[in-house]
C-alpha cells in the first residue's frame, strides 16, 4: 500500500524557517519532519511513498536524490578524484516525487496522485505532523469499517476543526473548525473510491472540505480514535516544542526505536 504525503504548502507561519526550503524539511533534531513521518510508516513496514510536492519541490527531490551521500561516511581524494565510502546508512524506501504546482489545493494535490496508485487502497497524511499512532490498528479499523476513508482523530486544542463521532466510528459530520474535542489529525487510509469524490475544479479544492465533507454525509468517513501523541509542526513554537522533546531522548513518534 502506497503512503502519499502532502508536501507542497509554503508552511507562512514558520516564518523565516520556510523562506529557502518548503515546510515539510524544516529539521527537527537535524532531520527534515518528512523523514520522521517516512520512519513511523517503515516501522509499520510501509516503504512505498509517494510525496505530493509544490512550493520549492525541488528541494525534496534533491534530498533525496543526495540521500546516499548525505548519510555515508566517505573519503574522497581529490587528487585522483575518488569517493571511498565507508559507512552506508540507507533506507528500504521507493519515494515517487510528484509536482502537482506551486498553488493547488489540497485536494488538487491528491487526485494528481490517482495515476500511481490505480485501483489500489493507500494511505496520506500530512508532511507536517508526527505520532504515534499504531499504523497497523489503523488500517484493521479501516478494513472493519467498510468505509471509503478513514481518518486518524485526536484530542488538540481549538486551532483545528472537529468530529461528529458515533458509537461505531462513522463521521457524520466534518466541520472545519473550532472546540476542543475529536479533530482531524491526517494518517487517513483510503479506498480509490475516494477519488470519485474529488470534483472537476480539484486544483482549486480542499481535501478537507467539500470531498471529506460529502464523505461524512454519505456515511463513508470512519474515524480511528488516536488518544495518544500527535503534533503538527504548525508555527514556530511547534518546531520548538518538537525538537524539545527530540532533544530529550523522549521523542513519543520515534517509534522505530522503542
Amino acid at each position: 500500500m502506497k503512503a502519499l504525503i502532502l508536501a507542497g504548502g509554503m508552511g507562512t507561519r514558520l516564518g523565516e524557517e520556510t523562506a529557502l526550503i518548503p515546510k515539510p524539511m524544516v529539521e527537527i533534531g537535524g532531520y527534515p519532519i518528512l523523514w520522521h513521518i517516512m520512519k513511523i510508516y517503515s516501522y509499520y513496514g510501509y516503504n512505498d511513498f509517494v510525496i505530493l510536492t509544490g512550493y520549492k519541490g525541488h528541494v525534496i527531490k534533491e534530498y533525496f536524490l543526495n540521500y546516499y551521500d548525505r548519510y555515508s561516511d566517505m573519503t574522497i581524494d581529490l587528487s585522483k578524484n575518488d569517493v571511498q565510502i565507508h559507512k552506508m546508512r540507507t533506507e528500504p524506501w521507493t519515494v515517487t516525487m510528484l509536482y502537482t504546482g506551486q498553488e493547488t489545493m489540497t485536494a488538487g494535490r491528491i487526485k494528481r496522485a490517482q495515476r500511481y496508485v490505480g485501483a489500489e487502497p493507500f494511505m496520506l497524511t500530512y508532511g507536517d505532523g508526527v505520532s504515534d499512532v499504531d499504523i497497523g490498528r489503523l488500517v484493521d479499523s479501516h478494513a472493519k469499517s467498510g468505509r471509503l476513508v478513514t481518518l486518524t482523530a485526536v484530542k488538540a486544542d481549538g486551532r483545528f476543526g472537529t468530529l461528529d463521532i458515533s458509537s461505531d466510528g462513522t463521521i457524520s459530520q466534518f466541520q472545519e473548525k473550532p472546540s476542543d474535542t475529536w479533530i482531524n489529525g491526517g494518517f487517513f487510509v483510503c479506498e480509490s473510491g475516494a477519488f470519485d469524490y474529488i470534483g472537476d475544479d480539484a486544483d482549486n479544492m480542499m481535501w478537507e472540505h467539500a470531498p471529506l465533507q460529502n464523505l461524512a454525509k454519505d456515511g463513508q468517513l470512519h474515524a480511528y480514535r488516536h488518544g495518544g501523541f500527535w503534533h503538527p509542526m504548525d508555527m514556530l513554537k511547534d518546531k520548538n516544542d518538537l525538537n524539545k522533546l527530540w532533544a530529550s531522548g523522549k521523542a513519543p513518534w520515534k517509534v522505530w526505536e522503542k
